[in-house]
């Protein structure tokens, strides 16, 4: 595949970082849209995205630099090339660093959190599909071997050096159905949302459909550096996307519920 986009000079512009920083436009620009669908202020909403996202980066590479302070303390040229390692704890660190920074500006702009969440499933969803066609070129999180007509294989070195990517051997696209899968959800997140009954019903969709993509999809794609549990049976992903699953479910039951009741008493105050 193609790790590196295209050359400015000796300057290299990277697939993954490329594509990723489309996927982080479209979402912005898509999250403008349904911030007014969902009742939240376009403009909070677009600086509490900038502030998710400046914390997930700078400390998912904050994480990465204390972990090889080392290296970086003998070579300090290596910080340049740490901008370029694409690890799956490096994900869900800056993941959850983005949640929380997220939720700390929701909070303190006093937003409404499901309202909030509801307006940036879709967008998210969106930006995971752009993201992974990123990875998909620059073989970061690639599949396992197969002899499948459509397999793909790496033969850039910087494909194995940046991401790790096995070279020479015939893998799933496991990126390319992971990126139409979470592509699917959000043009269903988009019709959820102006559908909807209450706040929180887009975000229990959103946390569902991402953790079947998540599961199904880590089936095919290689397990090195994503841990094992159960004896083997699970990774690390699919641990995480059951539990998405399962909070997603709670989360539709409890506001189906609260619905419920707020129903009962209106029909009781009037009787």
């Amino acid at each position: 595949m193609h790790p590196v986009l295209f050359h400015i000079g000796a300057l290299l512009i990277p697939s993954y970082g490329a594509l990723a920083a489309l996927g982080v436009l479209l979402a912005l620009m898509l999250a403008q849209r349904t911030a007014r669908t969902a009742g939240v202020p376009p403009a909070q909403l677009w600086n509490l995205c900038i502030a998710a996202l400046l914390t997930s980066l700078i400390g998912s590479r904050l994480l990465l630099l204390v972990i090889n302070w080392r290296d970086v303390a003998r070579h300090p040229l290596w910080m340049v090339g740490l901008a370029t390692i694409h690890h799956p704890l490096l994900v869900a660190a800056g993941v959850l660093l983005g949640g929380l920074a997220a939720i700390i500006y929701a909070r303190w702009q006093h937003l409404p959190l499901l309202n909030t969440a509801d307006a940036l499933a879709a967008p998210i969803a969106l930006g995971i599909a752009c993201e992974q066609l990123g990875a998909l070129l620059a073989g970061s999180g690639y599949g396992t071997d197969t002899h499948v007509r459509w397999a793909i294989t790496y033969t850039n070195v910087l494909a194995a050096r940046w991401s790790g990517a096995p070279l020479g051997v015939p893998v799933h696209p496991v990126q390319a159905y992971a990126a139409i899968g979470f592509l699917t959800l959000s043009l269903l997140l988009l019709i959820v949302l102006p559908a909807r009954r209450q706040s929180g019903d887009v975000t229990g969709v959103a946390l569902m459909g991402a953790g079947v993509v998540i599961f199904l999809t880590e089936i095919w794609r290689d397990w090195e550096g994503r841990g094992s549990l159960l004896h083997g049976a699970l990774n690390g992903p699919q641990i995480a996307a059951v539990l998405m699953v399962i909070a997603g479910a709670i989360l539709l039951r409890k506001r189906a519920g609260a619905r419920i009741l707020t129903q009962d008493t209106v029909e009781g105050n009037h009787g």
